[in-house]
Order: structure tokens, then C-alpha cells, then sequence
């Protein structure tokens, strides 16, 4: 009976299978076009899958084993399975094979159900509470059939006219284990995932992430310029047919493992985001319906089941709107801090935040909704090229005494110091202030633009004001082409990754915007490699470290700083979270700006980190990261920038001159010089 009933279950479930695969990309082709190499997606799959998405999913070395257990033995049990029990190809070699498969499988699924006992709340519920059982149907269903196969059951034992029963038995629990994998691959389900998830590897929107592309680097965080040029082009996304096809793939990837959420400083802070949730309504929108069947954790203050989507609706109600609610409210949009600790995180490599900032384009520039303070900052970018609206001619005024050589004076220079409008804040003056002594300690050839400086961009662009971004961009490297300089360094991570990463897709031929940026944080530990900075030993307290997104996550800068540390004589004490899994000030993607309210506000959450650290000092290399975490009311630790403590720790030599050069050694000077 079973040789009769398998190859009828087997065949059917791929053909419906394959029904809904058909079904599926037809929802994915909803989505703009984007251009990819079929070929060498699907070529490069297998190394992308087994090395660059394994190397996220290490991470945690319970979960790393269950998923080779699981997704290793039931790939292999499929293609077996097809072969020995569909297309009658049975032989002892084999039907091992698949025993040792099914086997495998089915400890893999027996760490996923140990998973399911009192599973963490970032974990979605619901269908997902069936899996195990799915995946051990499966494979104590597949193992079985297979026994008589190697010999190691009687043929007549399941076969006999007497054991009917029992073959309707076997064949309703390989049934039920087809019916989830197979069907449930593409139809919907927990194994969504495992179909669109590996497509969404093959044709990823961001294929430089992975070794298997050339100059592959595993870290593409620039956001991609919008075509202002073409009319018939979004002014990004207004609704779910409106992101490219291979983003909604993205989206059909996930496996609501919560990953993201558990990182997310908006979702801790109470504030009305959850990664997770986004992604899960991008979904319902692409498919239509309402968010009714999420079974995870809602966004914070919002029940789930009041939301409802279509691929040609508005993902974002209008103001105007009286009635019904669409699939995200607004204030989600603008919770996030663009910090990728959710993209960092996750195990299928989706881009949470390209796809909240192409929403958030809309808001801004076909709406004009930006938030609070968000028009009023926009606005000043404009008028003045800074976000504050101060006088573009008092960008110099706090270094009146330093006597900055300015480029339009000298042309040609090794350094261009980028200040970035921290030179119109009070406090990260201080650091400017620093780093400019230490910089001429070092005998460094720099100079700085003075007033032809603007504001790189980056508040604008995470804003959504992609026009305003392209303008002040353009504008820059503009003056940027008419000088001459090997290297730009500046201590704002924001300033530092926007020409690092995203200016280049601005450029042109006669005017290129590749620049060799330098965080002032890794040119300072260069200098110190060189030996040409001294330090005096430190005497202070316990020390820990903020890593910045745009320096940490954004640009994969995490030893630098803390070498820079080391060589003060600190012995870093680390926050529970930092490095890659740091968490974030705040201060990014315009949060402070649009100030959305939550139960908590992030800088509080992060110097409570810093307090359990023991640390009496915190040393951060952006002034973000300092406005946010001075701003907490009775923090437990000072905050000074790393320029700072590298000025204070300084052993005096002879000042450079006024340009910048390098001063002469003491030894070679005249005796009279040196007195002088």
C-alpha cells in the first residue's frame, strides 16, 4: 500500500509546492523592478547559506547546532526521500543515507521543541508552537518507511494486507510532515522562510555583503540614492507594491525569531516600534489583510488586529483620512534611531532600515509630515546649510585664537579636518579643540574649509529629504574637487560615513566623490602606531567605552578606539552590550528631532549600562553620542571624547606653526630656538 501511496503524497505535495511558489513570486513581482544576476544568485547560494548567513546564525551556538541538525537533515531527507520512496530508487546505500538524514533532522527538532518550552516573548507564538511537532513528524514519518528499505525491518511487516493500519498510519504522519514542509514552504507557515528566505539570499538587494561577491566585504550600509531626475519614479515608498521585488522578497524571509526586537533601543524604550512587527506588516501589505493573525509582540501601545494592508494602499494612512486605520501608524516610522542593531542581528540578512527610511521619503517629501522639529530643522538645512539655522560664517568663530589654515588659502594639503556642526555646538567645540592640539602635536599638514564647509547631509537624508541631502552632497563635492587633500578625518561617525559611503554614488567623472575618510578615533591610533604622540600615564578612574552606530555597526570600526585607550595606559571595563551588539545613544536618524515619546528615553537605558559597568568615565567618539548621554539627569559617569582624553594625556612638545607642519625636532634646533 505505502509503495503505492507515497509516490502520490511525495508528488502531489511538490506539485503544490510548486503551485505556490508561482503563487509567491507573483506577489514579490508586485514590487518595483531591480536589476540582479539570476545566475550568479543562484550560483553563489549554496556559500552564502553555509558560510555568510551561518556566520550570523554562530552567534549563538544552541541555535547554530539546531539549524544544522534540522535544515541540513531535512534537506538531504527531502532529495532522498524523492529519490528512494518517489521515484522507487531504493537501494541499502541510500535508504542509509536517508536514515542518517531523517536521524538528524529529528534531533534538530527535538532541540527546536526544547526551544518551545517557556520560549522567550520575542519569539512569535502560534503556528509557530506546532513546528517541532511538524519536524518530527517528518522525520520519525520518513525514518519508518525507510526501515524495510535497508533491511532492517521485514518487507511484508508494513506491506502485508494485514498491516494496512498501520501503512495508513505511516503515510497520514508522512502526510502531515509533507503538508508542512513542502506546502507550508510556499503557501505560508512557520517554514515560510526556508523557500523565500534562500531566494532573498540568492537576489539580495545588497549583494556586496556576502564573500561571494567581488569586493565582498560583509558590510554594505550606504543608502541608496533616489533618481530625482525621473518623474515616473516614487519619491520613495508609499505603498508595498512601490518597494522593489526583491526587498518584498526580503520581507516573505523572515522568521520571527525576534532577534531584532530583543536589540532594538526604540522597542526597549516603550516607544511605538518593533522591528519584528514592520517586517510582518510588510508582508500583510504585499499579500492583503490585516494584521489580525500576528502572534508575536505588538508594537508598544498598539494591539495587534487594528492594521489592514493591500499592495496598492497607502502603508502609512493620510492625514486627511477620517475612517480605518492602514498598516502603520506614522510615529512607528519615526521611533527609529537607523542604528542596525536589528539588521546586525538578523539571521536572514534583511534591511530593516533602507525600508524605514524609503517610507519616511515619502512622509517628507510627497507629504511634508516630518515630525516636531523635523520641518523646522529641514528648513534651516536649506536656508543656512546647518540644521540649528546659525550663520554659515560663524562655522570658525569658536577657533578665532587657533589660527586654522584654511584650504582656499593653501590649495594643497595631506589632512582636510571635516568639523561637521558639532563647530556650532558649545560642547563639541571642546573636542574640535582637542583635536586640534593633538593633531598639531603630531605635526600633522592639515587644514580646514572654513565657511565653504556645509552640513554633509545625513540628518536630511534619514529624515527622508533625499532632495535636500543630494543638494548639500553635490554641493560639497563641488568643493571639494577644487583642492587637493589625501585624506579627510573628522570626529563625527555621521560626517564620516555619509562621505565614506554615500557620496561616491554622487559623484561624476570630472567630479568623483571617493575620499579616504578617516574617524578621528582610527587616525589618532595611527598616529600612535607611528609614534608621534606621547603620553603622560593616566591617573583617572575606571573607563568604559560607547560605540558609536555610524563608527561600530555602520563601518565595522570597533578596535581602533579602544587601542587609542590602551595606549593611555586604560584598561577598558565593557558595558554588557557593546561592540557590534552596542547599544544606541539615541541620537541617530533624526530621533532627537522627531522625538517620539516612549515609557523611557534611550540615553537613560545606555548610561545604566554604563553605571553597572562600575566605569566613572565614558569615553565616546561622536557628538551625538555626548549631547544624549550628558543630557541624562544624574549620570553616573563623566563623558568625554577620546580627542579629549588624548589632548589631556598629551606630553608637551614644540608647537607646530600656524599651517600646520610639522614642527622640527628639538634635537636639530638651535639652543637659542628651543629656549625661545
Amino acid at each position: 500500500m505505502l509503495e503505492t501511496l507515497l509516490p502520490i503524497l511525495i508528488f502531489t505535495a511538490l506539485a503544490l509546492a510548486a503551485i505556490g511558489a508561482v503563487r509567491r513570486v507573483r506577489l514579490w513581482r508586485q514590487g518595483r523592478p531591480s536589476r540582479v544576476n539570476l545566475l550568479k544568485g543562484l550560483v553563489a547560494l549554496p556559500r552564502r547559506y553555509l558560510v555568510d548567513l551561518h556566520h550570523v546564525v554562530e552567534r549563538d551556538k544552541m541555535i547554530s547546532h539546531t539549524h544544522v541538525a534540522t535544515a541540513g537533515g531535512f534537506v538531504a531527507a527531502a532529495v532522498l526521500m524523492i529519490l528512494v520512496h518517489g521515484l522507487g530508487l531504493s537501494n541499502p546505500l541510500l535508504g542509509g543515507l536517508l536514515l542518517l538524514a531523517s536521524t538528524s533532522m529529528f534531533v534538530g527538532s527535538l532541540l527546536v521543541a526544547r526551544r518551545r518550552i517557556n520560549p522567550p516573548a520575542r519569539l512569535s507564538k502560534g503556528p509557530w508552537m506546532r513546528l517541532p511537532k511538524s519536524l518530527m513528524a517528518f522525520s520519525i514519518g520518513v525514518f519508518l518507511i525507510t526501515l524495510p528499505t535497508v533491511g532492517l525491518l521485514p518487507e511484508g511487516l508494513i506491506e502485508g494486507s494485514s498491516s494496512w493500519l498501520l501503512a495508513l498510519v505511516l503515510a497520514g504522519v508522512v502526510a502531515w510532515g509533507l503538508g508542512e514542509m513542502f506546502f507550508g514552504m510556499t503557501w505560508g507557515g512557520p517554514m515560510k522562510h526556508a523557500f523565500a528566505g534562500a531566494l532573498h539570499l540568492a537576489f539580495h538587494r545588497r549583494a556586496e555583503r556576502f564573500s561571494t561577491n567581488k569586493g565582498g566585504t560583509g558590510r554594505s550600509t550606504g543608502l541608496k540614492a533616489l533618481n530625482l531626475e525621473d518623474d515616473a519614479a516614487p519619491l520613495g515608498v508609499e505603498k508595498p507594491a512601490d518597494f522593489t521585488w526583491n526587498q518584498l522578497l526580503g520581507f516573505d524571509a523572515c522568521v520571527q525569531c525576534g532577534r531584532c526586537e530583543a536589540v532594538c533601543p526604540a522597542f526597549a524604550a516603550g516607544q511605538p516600534l518593533n522591528p519584528k512587527k514592520l517586517i510582518q506588516d510588510m508582508v500583510v501589505g504585499m499579500a492583503g489583510g490585516s494584521d489580525a493573525n500576528y502572534y508575536g509582540s505588538p508594537y508598544p501601545g498598539k494591539p495587534v488586529g487594528e492594521h489592514q494592508g493591500a499592495p496598492h494602499a497607502s502603508i502609512v494612512a493620510p492625514v486627511v483620512m477620517k475612517e480605518g486605520k492602514a498598516l502603520v501608524d506614522a510615529e512607528t516610522l519615526w521611533s527609529c534611531t537607523t542604528c542596525r542593531a536589528c539588521v546586525e542581528e538578523c539571521p536572514m540578512m534583511i534591511e530593516h532600515v533602507d525600508a524605514i527610511v524609503d517610507m519616511r521619503r515619502h512622509l517628507t517629501l510627497e507629504r511634508g509630515t516630518t515630525p516636531n522639529k523635523g520641518a523646522e530643522v529641514l528648513d534651516n538645512l536649506i536656508a543656512t546649510d546647518n540644521p540649528g539655522g546659525f550663520d554659515p560664517g560663524s562655522r570658525l568663530n569658536w577657533a578665532a585664537d587657533l589660527n586654522l589654515p584654511l584650504l582656499a588659502d593653501i590649495k594643497q594639503v595631506d589632512v582636510l579636518l571635516w568639523l561637521g556642526d558639532g563647530a556650532f555646538d558649545m560642547r563639541n567645540q571642546r573636542t574640535l579643540r582637542a583635536l586640534v592640539k593633538v593633531l598639531r602635536a603630531a605635526g600633522v599638514d592639515f587644514a580646514v574649509l572654513g565657511a565653504e564647509e556645509r552640513d554633509s547631509g545625513d540628518v536630511a537624508r534619514r529624515l527622508g529629504d533625499e532632495a535636500t541631502f543630494q543638494s548639500l552632497a553635490k554641493r560639497n563635492i563641488a568643493t571639494l574637487s577644487k583642492y587637493r587633500f589625501q585624506q579627510i578625518v573628522t570626529c563625527d561617525p555621521h560626517s564620516f560615513h555619509v562621505l565614506k559611503n554615500e557620496y561616491g554614488e554622487l559623484g561624476s567623472a570630472d567630479m568623483p566623490a571617493d575620499y579616504n575618510v578617516f574617524h578621528h578615533s582610527t587616525y589618532i591610533n595611527e598616529l600612535v602606531v607611528a609614534g608621534r604622540l606621547t603620553f603622560k600615564a593616566w591617573k583617572g578612574g575606571r573607563v568604559t567605552y560607547h560605540d558609536p552606530c555610524y563608527l561600530g555597526r555602520y563601518n565595522g570600526e570597533y578596535e581602533a578606539p579602544r587601542d587609542v585607550l590602551k595606549a593611555l595606559g586604560i584598561e577598558v571595563q565593557e558595558m554588557a552590550r557593546s561592540g557590534f551588539r552596542s547599544r544606541c545613544c539615541g541620537g541617530g536618524g533624526g530621533a532627537p528631532i522627531t522625538d517620539i515619546p516612549g515609557k523611557q528615553r534611550i540615553p537613560d537605558m545606555r548610561m545604566e549600562d554604563v553605571r553597572e559597568s562600575g566605569a566613572e568615565l565614558v569615553a565616546v567618539g561622536c557628538p551625538q553620542c555626548t549631547a544624549m548621554l550628558e543630557g541624562v539627569v544624574d549620570a553616573s559617569a563623566e563623558v568625554r571624547d577620546i580627542a579629549e582624553l588624548v589632548a589631556d594625556a598629551l606630553v608637551e612638545h614644540p608647537a607646530a606653526d600656524a599651517s600646520g607642519a610639522s614642527p622640527r625636532p628639538a634635537e636639530t634646533m638651535k639652543a637659542e630656538e628651543v629656549i625661545l
